[in-house]
């Protein structure tokens, strides 16, 4: 309930100024006591007497004798030397340890800090050295450690694209409209998402990306060309990998409105594999899979040829991206997830 009366003081303190401290060094001259100067700078006598004998230092006089005098640019100084030194401490030493552990992981196999932070977490490592995923990004803002941002892909990318208007694009079969709502909601294994990598925009291979939406799993797969032909060839070969599994792990493919998948319905319906199509130019209903597109031009660039691209390149592009630990499932990589659903299937 809200209350129209609140009981709870305001804060009215403040720091003293430099324009403060000469006043009160003006008015202790002229012998005035603690209230009087309390009063007239607007501060507790208290405040008054602490620094009175923060900025009090011993002087000789011409006969020898030693004396007390205020000066209000030692006071001054003195607070800024203490308000540098406030604060919660920077712990780089106590967690040099973690650090380390973090630089290697981000600039040799491209994990993210919040990845970093995560999974140490999940596996107990570095228990009271570690630091938390905003504290490593401040250090790395601070330049503090080996990793800068321009080592941070996401962090730098900026978007430059420009808005067009687009003319209607024909649905190549059911629309993602009449999928299941047990899809949508990622609790249920073997839904998938689809799409095409590609380097040169013609006369080039092709990489055909696949996306598992509960367990973020990731296939990648060459394809001779972006065209449906091509497509039924690798989704074949995926066929016999699984076998009797197939429907089971490939409950559903959700895929955009590209002419490769032109053929998708048939090619896989018949084996019990439901298949949906995106609304046109709608690229976040696969956002899954998009996402891990982003990840993948880490490593092939846009216009780099993928026939250049070597057959162990594509192998290490997919282990990293299901080795890679995720904020989403409780810092467990996706082969760890994906493995325990096929578990779950065959048991």
């Amino acid at each position: 309930m809200a209350q129209s009366h609140s009981t709870t003081e305001k804060r009215s303190f403040k720091h003293l100024t430099a324009y403060d401290r000469g006043m009160i060094a003006a008015l202790r001259t002229e012998g005035k006591s603690m209230q009087a100067i309390a009063e007239a700078v607007g501060c507790h006598k208290s405040t008054i007497s602490r620094e009175l004998k923060r900025g009090t230092v011993p002087q000789r006089k011409s006969n020898g004798k030693l004396i007390e005098v205020y000066f209000p640019d030692t006071g001054q100084l003195i607070y800024e030397r203490n308000r540098k030194a406030c604060g919660r401490k920077i712990k780089l030493d106590e967690a040099s340890g973690f650090i380390s552990f973090a630089e290697h992981k981000i600039l040799e196999e491209d994990w993210s800090p919040d990845a970093v932070c995560g999974w140490a977490r999940r596996e107990s490592h570095f228990e009271g050295t570690r630091v938390c995923t905003k504290t490593l990004y401040n250090y790395i803002d601070m330049g503090l450690i080996g990793v800068k941002n321009i080592d941070l892909p996401m962090k730098v990318r900026l978007n430059t694209r420009k808005k067009r208007t687009r003319k209607n694009k024909r649905v190549l079969g059911r629309s993602i409209e009449e999928r299941p709502v047990e899809v949508a909601d990622r609790q249920e294994f073997g839904h998938w998402e689809i799409d095409t990598v590609i380097g040169k925009k013609s006369n080039d291979q092709a990489l055909l990306t696949l996306t598992e939406r509960k367990t973020r799993e990731e296939i990648i797969l060459r394809a001779d060309a972006k065209d449906a032909p091509s497509v039924n060839e690798l989704l074949s070969g995926l066929k016999e990998v699984y076998g009797p599994l197939f429907p089971k792990v490939f409950k559903t493919i959700t895929s955009d409105n590209g002419s490769e998948f032109s053929e998708l319905a048939t090619s896989v319906e018949k084996d019990g594999t439901d298949i949906y199509f995106t609304h046109p130019y709608t690229s976040c209903e696969r956002g899954t899979n998009e996402r891990h597109n982003g990840l993948i031009r880490r490593f092939i660039p846009k216009g780099r040829a993928i026939s250049l691209v070597a057959d162990e390149t594509i192998s290490y592009i997919q282990n990293w991206c299901n080795h890679l630990p995720r904020k989403i499932l409780g810092y467990k990589t996706p082969e760890e997830c994906f493995k325990e659903e096929l578990v779950r299937l065959v048991g």
